[in-house]
């Protein structure tokens, strides 16, 4: 197979609620192929795509992008039908437990995030992204870091909601100076930080190293309160890191993050902070 004809699309994962979609796009696909009399083979080349990859749409273990449907449909004269499910497919090449994250980051009117070892992913770049995957053990094929750096990047429409939810980032001084990937990722990387820092809406703080004493040391943090009162927490180092949701267990979390943050730089120092380890590069 083609590394062209694997671009079609990506797999399904196993137990994951969007199979049943993904295999109704599939059969509406061979539907409308078999009513404009092609075989598997000849759509193949006309979409410029392998015969086993369109096969696999059909079967709907598949996920064909977005694109694809928006081409396809053109050819096979379907009337806007395999069209309508561009949107849909693009939320179902998202990882599920990405999609649930995104509709639980979606709904949140305060989010309160600690990062320890590397870039938030609500703040990376996308060069960061993409390194922080690649450096993955086992290593991760091409197409599975493509996957997990376009959800990665979905996840920051966080950002452009009305009315803007509260978000705190708390991020170690190391995450700053690591170099992953090189300098010049790291510094689009500073320079995205100070821009999103900057967001009313936001509170971006660093957390030094030379602090005596730290909450945080328990490893990565986050809180997300929602409109209707309640609130989903994760700690690694509490909880055995499982979600949290009851008052009790929250509140433990909320009184560990709130430490962090008296113990961090305030966010006007933390961009000068940030500022001035953009200048070392």
């Amino acid at each position: 197979m083609s590394e062209v004809a694997d671009e079609a699309g990506w797999d399904v994962e196993p137990g994951d609620e969007i199979e049943p979609l993904v295999q109704a796009v599939g059969r509406m696909l061979r539907v409308f192929r078999e009513a404009a009399g092609m075989r598997v083979a000849d759509l193949a080349v006309a979409m410029g795509y392998g015969e086993d990859m369109i096969r696999k749409i059909e079967r709907g273990v598949r996920i064909p992008r977005p694109e694809f449907l928006d081409r396809v449909d053109q050819l096979l004269n379907a009337q806007g039908n395999l069209r309508a499910f561009m949107e849909d497919m693009q939320k179902a090449r998202y990882p599920k437990k990405v999609r649930e994250l995104k509709e639980m980051e979606d709904r949140a009117a305060e989010m309160l995030l600690y990062s320890n070892h590397h870039i938030h992913g609500l703040l990376q770049t996308p060069e960061y992204a993409t390194v922080m995957f690649e450096n993955r053990q086992p290593a991760l094929s091409v197409d599975v870091i493509e996957r997990e750096v376009a959800a990665r990047m979905a996840r920051k429409s966080v950002f452009e909601k009305e009315p803007a939810p509260a978000l705190v980032f708390i991020q170690e001084q190391v995450t700053l100076e690591r170099p992953l990937g090189g300098k010049n990722v790291l510094r689009r990387q500073l320079e995205h930080l100070l821009d999103v820092g900057r967001l009313r809406n936001v509170a971006l703080q660093v957390m030094p190293t030379n602090r005596e004493e730290h909450a945080g040391m328990h490893g990565q943090m986050e809180v997300l309160k929602f409109l209707d009162g309640t609130a989903i927490g994760r700690s690694e180092g509490a909880f055995n890191g499982r979600p949290v949701s009851i008052p009790r267990d929250l509140r433990i979390l909320e009184l560990r993050y709130g430490m962090i943050r008296t113990q961090a730089l305030p966010p006007r120092e933390s961009l000068a902070f940030i500022e001035q380890a953009l200048g070392a590069l």
